[in-house]
């Protein structure tokens, strides 16, 4: 699959606030993936739902602040993402337990656990803060010898990590064709197998209730299958979710509740949050 990538240069006073409101709007009209770099925001978008009448979305944003938005855009061809991660990306480290590394980055001594992380594409290396707070849920909460569904897992990450905490049954699914066969290569890599890896979305859970479920999405997706979730998780099961921000909290958790899914707290890193529900 391709993708279209949207480059937002930011400047001024308002750079961070520029940037929230950029990703919280483009959210709505299907980026999928965001990556806050120093010089502003990169958003992608597959090329299928791409529309260039949502680039209107930034000429909104940019209508009121004028002076501090440029943007390109272009579609990406398929690429060498491990060329990509090498240039742009250090190993990075979590609560000094975790060491997160791609092949090409040297070992390190003292941690334990460490995932291997072949990227095949820009997204779920745990650079992001929705990955790394849900890597500290993993590391913070029970996983041993619990099923686990990881929704919207990218190169697989979270899954393999439900998997080194314990976890006896792992099922991830994707939606992207590049993360479902990033997925099966990083398990692999990490012997972390066996885990169930399945290409499509909600749809395809399979028709079996789990202890847990992790969803590192976006919050109208988060929100729109919040249902199934619930549907497909065991009574007294924990579902975490990452992807939208601190103001969001309230529409999550309200949603949440339609399904008798109990808030019990929440991360925060960069404004972006993770949080813990139980059912009830």
């Amino acid at each position: 699959m391709r993708y279209y990538e949207l480059d937002c240069k930011i400047t001024g006073a308002e750079f961070e606030t520029i940037r929230e409101i950029l990703v919280a709007d483009l959210a709505e009209i299907g980026y999928e993936s965001f990556d806050e770099v120093d010089e502003g925001l990169l958003a992608y978008i597959l090329e299928k739902d791409f529309d260039i009448n949502k680039v209107a979305e930034v000429e909104s944003v940019k209508s009121l602040f004028p002076n501090n938005i440029e943007y390109t855009y272009q579609l990406i061809e398929e690429q060498n993402w491990n060329q990509v991660w090498e240039s742009n990306f250090p190993a990075i480290e979590v609560d000094g337990k975790v060491y997160v590394r791609a092949p090409f980055h040297p070992e390190k001594e003292g941690f334990e656990y460490e995932i291997l992380i072949d990227p095949k594409m820009a997204f779920g290396t745990g650079h992001h803060s929705t990955t790394f707070l849900m890597i500290k849920q993993i590391l913070n909460n029970e996983f041993a010898g619990k099923t686990v569904l990881d929704m919207g897992c990218g190169t697989g990450i979270l899954a393999i990590m439900a998997k080194m905490r314990g976890a006896t049954d792992v099922t991830a699914i994707d939606i992207d064709e590049w993360s479902y066969n990033n997925t099966i290569e990083n398990v692999k890599i990490n012997n972390a197998e066996p885990i169930h890896t399945i290409l499509g979305d909600s749809s395809v859970i399979p028709d079996v209730k789990f202890d847990t479920i992790i969803a590192n999405i976006n919050r109208n997706i988060l929100i729109m299958d919040m249902g199934v979730y619930a549907n497909h998780l065991k009574t007294g099961g924990e579902l975490y979710l990452s992807g939208f921000y601190t103001e969001d909290v309230k529409k999550i958790t309200d949603e949440a509740a339609k399904h008798n899914l109990k808030f019990i707290d929440f991360m925060e890193d960069k404004n972006w949050v993770s949080a813990k529900l139980i059912k009830e």
